[in-house]
């Protein structure tokens, strides 16, 4: 007997979820000018190795995907006949750079468009944000103008040491599917890049039958961008160095009529013309902002109190000539307090005589020096008022009352924190998936790359999306790490549940037999739930030739 074990695990579910999607037809088309055709793999099953690859758990950088594809059904996941040997890496570069040559960002538009439709995503709340990412070595010089400009910047990761790219994504709030990307230089302002794609989305969102929303964090509202907030339909936070917003929150806590949104949120409205844009601003005061500022506060009133203790003992130790300059010097420092008030000060005066020693009776003094010491307390109502502000944040929209109503506003800014950075960017930054991925020397074939990621990316996003709802719609639910039931799971819990999985091939004399082995009730009913494309995957795999009996086991 012959036998054939290959490992499947959860790569089933990512080579059916790029079936369904039509991924690899849909890239063969775009990029056929770019590939040749007696290539053993097409550019889009090359681009489906790559995100299996970077989705597969896997510790091998996509350089070395071969090795990765040696242990794996790749039968089931691509077809018949293809190897792992196919997926090298001069392959992999030419598609990469048949990707920058159709043009990342507008191929991984039209993947996403097409997807979108056939998985009826929800695209009314659309919620854009940027990334840094870090890479370390160094990076050929790419004489093509279109390329991206690997350099030093503010880094999100905390990472001014290493060169970084960003990243751009503009997602869905419905199930966090990223719609559109673009890289960007890494020293790209999020100004600039909001602003742009703030442009580019007003022809977009004109032309879509249903109404679409832009919800960015307070980098997306500024003077310069107003021109464009004018003829789209935003929600964003208003940026607290705005004046306006400030008094807007002084105002309301000093006589607004609050509305409860719930246990631990209140807000209210106020109808506002700022930057010449007619706008709703919404103040929130969160129980949630609260708890946080008061860990802030804290610390600020501690550093202030050290930091003003130890001026005052320097300036205790000061001569004046003038009991006004003492006087003045010792108001200046207090004044700068934020959180602290004076609470005595002491003036001393000292003579001086022209000899020394005691003064004889009726000797005149020739000088005359002055020394203050003061000491300060916790200004409890500037705290009490600055805790206060702290604890509300100014959402703004133009969009009206009837259109959105004010706790819906709320609830879509928030959400604009699950669906990319919870989601998207963390997945893009995790080390389990491409980890040591961004090993390329030329910037062209890097962001042909960040495409492929984003892309994997949507696999996933879809893939998580379609297991939720129908876990939903059914009413199952599945165990999650500590064995409890939940319909709301992660991908990559699920991932982890669906290890242990090999297809097995028996062969005794001319007689076939092909087994899905390691299957129990859990994997079965997830399998169940991703669709019928998925569910064939993970079936017994028809051969030609006479079979041994039996299926699967």
């Amino acid at each position: 007997m012959e036998l054939d074990i290959k490992r499947l695990d959860h790569l089933g579910i990512i080579a059916g979820v790029i079936k369904d999607l039509g991924l690899v037809e849909a890239i063969d088309e775009r990029l056929k000018k770019d590939t040749q055709e007696q290539e053993k793999i097409t550019a889009g099953e090359a681009v489906a190795g790559m995100i299996i690859n970077g989705l597969g758990f896997s510790d091998k950088p996509l350089s070395l995907t071969p090795h990765f594809f040696e242990t794996k059904a790749l039968d089931c996941m691509f077809r018949p006949g293809v190897k792992a040997e196919y997926f090298n890496r001069h392959k992999l570069g030419k598609v990469l750079d048949a990707v920058h040559t159709y043009g990342s960002e507008r191929l991984f538009f039209e993947l996403s468009s097409q997807s979108s439709m056939r998985e009826q995503i929800d695209v009314k709340f659309n919620s854009i944000d940027t990334t840094s990412l870090s890479l370390t070595g160094e990076y050929d010089k790419d004489t093509d103008e279109n390329t991206i400009k690997i350099t030093h910047g503010y880094s999100k990761d905390h990472r001014q040491d290493l060169k970084q790219v960003v990243q751009e994504l503009l997602v869905s709030q419905d199930g966090g599917v990223p719609l559109m990307m673009k890289s960007w230089d890494g020293n790209a302002s999020d100004n600039k890049i909001f602003k742009e794609r703030a442009s580019l989305l007003i022809e977009h969102f004109k032309k879509s039958e249903w109404p679409r929303y832009l919800i960015a964090d307070s980098k997306l509202y500024y003077e310069g961008n107003a021109i464009n907030l004018q003829q789209l339909k935003f929600i964003t936070r208003i940026p607290g160095t705005i004046q306006e917003e400030r008094n807007c929150i002084t105002e309301s806590l000093r006589d607004a009529r609050w509305e409860r949104l719930d246990d631990k949120n209140k807000y209210c409205v106020k109808q506002i013309t700022h930057y010449g844009l007619l706008q709703r601003w919404i103040i929130v005061h969160s129980e949630n902002a609260r708890e946080r500022a008061k860990k802030t506060l804290d610390k600020a009133i501690k550093k202030e109190g050290k930091a003003i203790e130890k001026k005052l003992w320097h300036l205790s130790k000061q001569a004046y000539d003038c009991s006004n300059d003492a006087q003045k010097a010792a108001e200046t420092l207090i004044r700068k307090c934020r959180y602290h008030k004076c609470f005595s000060k002491t003036m001393t005066e000292k003579k001086g005589y022209k000899k020394l020693g005691r003064p004889q009776k009726g000797e005149v003094a020739t000088t005359l020096h002055y020394w203050i010491t003061a000491t300060v307390i916790r200004d409890e109502v500037s705290i009490q008022a600055q805790w206060d502000e702290k604890s509300c944040y100014v959402i703004g929209t133009n969009t009206d009352e009837k259109e959105i109503n004010s706790p819906d506003v709320i609830a879509a800014y928030k959400r604009q924190n699950s669906s990319i950075e919870n989601m998207g960017f963390r997945f893009l930054k995790d080390p389990i998936f491409f980890v040591s991925s961004l090993f390329l020397k030329k910037s062209s074939r890097i962001m042909g790359l960040l495409m492929v990621m984003t892309l994997a990316l949507l696999v996933y996003s879809i893939a998580q999306r379609r297991l939720r709802t129908a876990l939903k719609n059914t009413g199952q639910t599945l165990p999650n790490q500590i064995k409890q039931p939940s319909n709301v799971p992660t991908m990559r819990w699920i991932f982890q549940l669906m290890e242990g999985i090999h297809v097995v091939k028996m062969k005794v004399g001319t007689l076939f037999k092909t087994v899905v082995h390691g299957l129990n009730d859990v994997k079965i009913k997830i399998i169940s739930l991703m669709g019928n494309t998925i569910s064939m995957i993970y079936s017994m795999r028809k051969n030609t030739g006479p079979t041994i009996g039996g299926s699967s086991m």
